[in-house]
C-alpha cells in the first residue's frame, strides 16, 4: 500500500515556515496504473507544495517566484531504473502578501513489474539549505491475462478537458488530492481507479463497482457514505466516483472499492486509508473516549501542548492531524486523538506508556523552555522526546583548548598518537601555538538507538550565549550532519579538515 510523506526542508534557525522563512513543506505520494495499449505499468507521482513555505525571488517583471529542486530516482537492488533531475517553478504572485495557496506537480514514467525503492529530493534553490530526501517502497504488479485494479487516488477536482496537459484522463482534467488528511472544508471524497483486463473473465458481461467507508478500528461500514455503478467489461474500465462525507464524524477510515459480478460475488477489492477531521459532526467513537485518561484532560489549551508535544514522535498524517486539530475548538475530538494515538501503539497499556511520554513532556518543559519558545519546541526538546534521556550528557561553557602545532603535524598528542606518531619525541613551543575557544556545547550521548547503530552523539551549542542551545551536529541517522560544525563550533579558529579537542570529545562521545 503506498504511503503518503510529508517533506520538511527544516533551516538551522526554525522549524516554522512563514513566507519560506522557516522551512519548505511538501506532501508526496505516488500511484501505478497500467497501460493497456503497450502492456507497459507506469508510476505517476504527485507533489503539493506550500507556496508560504518557500523562498521566494523577485523577478525582473518585478513579479515573485519561488523555485525547488526535485530529483526522483527508482532503484532496483543496485540498479537505477529512472532518474529525473528537474527545477519546478511556483505560480508567480504580484507580492509577498499573495503566497497563502499550494501548488502540485505530477510526473509519470513507466517502469517494468516488480519491487523498487522510490527516492525523492527535494531542495529550495533560494536557499542555503540541505536537501531532504525520501525513500519509499514501490511494489509495481499488472497481469496482462487477468483482472487487476489500479491505485486508488483521491481527487481534488475534475472538469472537462479543453486543452491536453499532463492531468488529462478520459476527457477531463483530473487533479489530485495529494493529501490523505481530509478536513471539514471538505464535503466531497472523490476517487479515481482503473480496471484492467476485466473483459478476460467476463466477456460482455456488465459488473458492479461499489464503494463505500469503513471506519478502521472497528471495520464497521458507513451506509451513508456509499454509491455502486454499472459497468461494462472491457479492456480498460475508468471509474470516477464521489461520495458525501459532510456528515462523516472525525476519525480514521478506508475508502473501499470493490468490484462484483451479476451474481453478487467479490471479484476484486482495494482498500485507501483516510483520516477526516469534522469537528462540526460527533460520533459515538469520539464520546466513547471521554471515561478513559485523555477524557480526563479538560483544559483544552494544556490539551494543545500534549497534542503539540506527540510531533517528534507521530506519524505525518498524524502531524498533518494534530496541527488541525490545535487550531480549533473542540475538546473531546482533541481526547479521543490523544487516546487513540496511544492505543494504536499500545494496546494493552496505552495509558502506561502515555505517563511514561508524560514525564518526559514535563521534564522538557521545566529543563529547556526559553523566554516565547516552550521547552517541546527546542531542539534538545525534540530530541529527548524523541529518544528519551541520553546516556551521558557534558555541559561545557567556557571550554578551552590548546592547539599544538608543529612542522610535521597538526593537532592534539591524542591524534598524533592514532596516527602513530611518537608524542615523546615532539617539541610543542606554547609560545607560538594559542588557544581555541569555543562557544558553550552540550554532547549528548545514546549508547543505542532503535534502527540505528551504536554510540549515537548529538551537539547542541548556544550560539548567541543568549541560554538556547540548537542542534549543530549530530551521526545519528536522519539528522543535521554538518561536515564544519567544529570551525563555527570555535568561531574558525581551526583549519579545514583539522579535528580539534571538541571533535575528539564527539567522536568518542564524551
Amino acid at each position: 500500500m503506498k504511503r503518503i510523506v510529508t517533506i520538511m526542508l527544516v533551516l538551522a534557525a526554525s522549524i516554522v515556515g512563514v513566507q519560506g522563512q522557516g522551512s519548505m513543506r511538501a506532501v508526496f505520494s505516488y500511484s501505478t496504473f497500467y497501460a493497456a495499449s503497450t502492456g507497459q505499468p507506469y508510476v505517476e507521482t504527485y507533489l503539493s507544495f506550500d507556496a508560504w513555505t518557500m523562498n521566494f525571488v523577485e523577478q525582473a517583471n518585478g513579479t515573485y517566484r519561488a523555485t525547488a529542486e526535485v530529483v526522483i530516482v527508482a532503484r532496483q537492488d543496485d540498479s537505477v531504473c529512472y532518474v529525473k533531475k528537474y527545477d519546478l517553478n511556483s505560480p508567480t504572485v504580484g507580492t509577498l502578501e499573495e503566497l497563502d495557496f499550494s501548488f502540485i506537480d505530477m510526473q509519470r514514467f513507466s517502469l517494468r513489474n516488480g519491487i523498487y525503492n522510490l527516492e525523492l529530493t527535494l531542495r529550495d534553490k533560494n536557499a542555503d539549505d540541505p536537501a531532504a530526501t525520501v525513500s519509499e517502497k514501490l511494489v509495481i504488479n499488472y497481469d496482462n491475462l487477468h483482472p487487476t485494479l489500479s491505485s486508488v487516488q483521491l481527487m481534488a477536482s475534475a472538469t472537462p478537458t479543453t486543452t491536453e496537459n499532463v492531468f488529462s484522463r478520459g476527457g477531463y482534467d483530473m487533479e489530485p488530492y495529494v493529501s490523505d488528511f481530509l478536513p471539514e472544508q471538505v464535503s466531497q471524497l472523490n476517487f479515481y481507479y482503473e480496471i484492467y483486463n476485466i473483459n478476460q473473465e467476463l466477456g460482455k458481461k456488465p459488473f458492479l463497482a461499489v464503494a463505500y467507508v469503513e471506519q478502521q478500528e472497528t471495520g464497521n461500514r458507513f451506509e451513508s457514505q456509499r454509491s455502486m455503478a454499472r459497468k461494462y467489461s472491457a479492456a480498460v474500465v475508468p471509474v470516477y466516483g464521489s461520495l458525501d462525507i459532510s456528515d462523516l464524524p472525525s476519525g480514521n477510515y478506508n475508502l473501499v472499492v470493490e468490484l462484483r459480478n451479476n451474481e453478487n460475488q467479490l471479484m476484486l477489492y482495494k482498500k485507501l486509508p483516510f483520516f477526516r477531521s469534522n469537528p462540526g459532526v460527533k460520533g459515538e467513537h469520539i464520546s466513547d473516549f471521554t471515561g478513559t485518561f485523555a477524557g480526563a484532560y479538560t483544559d483544552e489549551a494544556q490539551l494543545n501542548i500534549y497534542l503539540d508535544a506527540l510531533y517528534p514522535i507521530a506519524s505525518e498524517r498524524e502531524k498533518t492531524v494534530s496541527r488541525d486539530l490545535i487550531k480549533r475548538p473542540g475538546l473531546e475530538e482533541k481526547q479521543a486523538f490523544l487516546y487513540r494515538f496511544w492505543q494504536e501503539r499500545y494496546p494493552l497499556n496505552p495509558e502506561v506508556e502515555w505517563l511514561k511520554y508524560k514525564e518526559r513532556i514535563d521534564y522538557v518543559q521545566a529543563a529547556f523552555s526559553y523566554p516565547r519558545t516552550p521547552g517541546i519546541h527546542t531542539d534538545r526538546g525534540r530530541v529527548y522526546l524523541q529518544y528519551g534521556p541520553p546516556d551521558f550528557v557534558r555541559d561545557e561553557k567556557n571550554f578551552v583548548s590548546v592547539r599544538y602545532l608543529n612542522a610535521a603535524h597538526s593537532g592534539t598528542p591524542e591524534q598524533m598518537r592514532q596516527s602513530g606518531e611518537d608524542v615523546s619525541t615532539t617539541q610543542f613551543v606554547s609560545e607560538s601555538q594559542g588557544h581555541v575557544y569555543y562557544l558553550p556545547y552540550q554532547i549528548w550521548r545514546y549508547n543505542k538507538l532503535p534502527m540505528d547503530d551504536n554510540t549515537r552523539v548529538f551537539l547542541f551549542w548556544d550560539e548567541h550565549r543568549s541560554g538556547l542551545y540548537t542542534l549543530l551536529n549530530s551521526n545519528a541517522r536522519g539528522e543535521v550532519q554538518d561536515p564544519g560544525w567544529e570551525r563555527r563550533l570555535c568561531r574558525n579558529q581551526l583549519g579545514d579538515n583539522v579535528v580539534g579537542e571538541v571533535g575528539e570529545q564527539f567522536q568518542r562521545g564524551y
